[in-house]
């Protein structure tokens, strides 16, 4: 008696007869199409909206805008700024991460737990509370004064609200990545005669890189659309510390609907660009150290 092969039977060389591969996770189109549906409605089309406004000023009305003066230096407050909190977050994260994972030292569930704060914390009362903190009459802010440094109502006053509203992003994408690289290695390449900072450039840091970078990535991003916890402590000053984000509110009110998408919009593209820019160094150094 013969038996008749089954099409969805794999043969002995691994392929079925039908030619189709039987996948292991059932559903990919539909969860692809519900996936592209959800980011359509609430990302593509919100984005697409902004460039549509904007194209009635056409290409002359949109580098006016762009140009402009005062257009350029909040752009160039907001992106530097942000730019320069995330730095230090990438740092200072990192530190504050290794220290979690790497040490035990009373209180340690406690500062752990207060990482998250700015997550909880609404960004209007954390503007208020830097503002009273660093203002010329406030506790830090009068000593700081004193000594011939502004920080409220400065760009610098700018920068310490984005640091402190970016820091959990850099420690929560580097601290499992160092709980899950093996201590052992640091301690082979100290009984081999490396030293602290041999270690740390040679063992530590190629592999929380892609960590840090990503959560460089997401403070940056965070930092430039950045309004609550800015507003307070900026002193909006334009042409000093006036952010792109009070620009296009005040462009708003003012009805000036074409030039706010103008200035979104130019936020948009440069955003975009650094972001491409860093992802894009982030997976080529997760690929280098994949192919090690």
């Amino acid at each position: 008696m013969s038996s008749v092969p089954n099409p969805l039977t794999p043969p002995a060389g691994g392929v079925p007869v039908s030619g189709r591969r039987r996948r292991v996770m059932p559903g990919f189109g539909l969860s692809l199409g519900y996936t592209v549906a959800w980011l359509s409605l609430i990302v593509l089309i919100p984005l697409a909206g902004v460039f549509i406004h904007s194209a009635g000023l056409g290409w002359s009305g949109l580098w006016a805008i762009w140009t402009d003066p005062r257009v350029l230096a909040a752009l160039k407050v907001s992106f530097g700024t942000a730019l320069a909190a995330a730095a230090f977050n990438a740092v200072m994260g990192t530190l504050v991460a290794w220290a979690l994972v790497r040490y035990e030292f009373p209180g340690r569930r406690l500062f752990d737990a207060m990482i998250d704060l700015p997550f909880a914390l609404p960004t209007a009362v954390a503007g208020i509370a830097l503002t009273a903190l660093y203002g010329g009459n406030g506790w830090i802010g009068q000593w700081l004064e004193a000594a011939g440094i502004k920080v409220a109502y400065t760009p610098l006053g700018i920068t310490v609200a984005l640091v402190f509203i970016g820091l959990p992003f850099v420690v929560r994408v580097v601290q499992p990545v160092l709980a899950e690289t093996e201590g052992e290695l640091e301690e082979a390449a100290a009984t081999l005669g490396a030293g602290r900072w041999s270690t740390v450039w040679k063992v530590v840091l190629p592999a929380v890189w892609p960590a840090v970078l990503a959560g460089f990535a997401l403070a940056f991003a965070r930092g430039v659309g950045e309004y609550g916890s800015v507003i307070f402590i900026a002193g909006n000053i334009p042409m000093v510390s006036e952010i792109a984000p009070l620009l296009i509110t005040i462009k708003l009110e003012e009805f000036d609907y074409a030039g706010a998408n103008a200035i979104a919009v130019a936020m948009l593209l440069l955003s975009f660009a650094l972001l491409l820019l860093i992802n894009t160094l982030q997976s080529r150094l997760a690929a280098r150290r994949g192919g090690r």
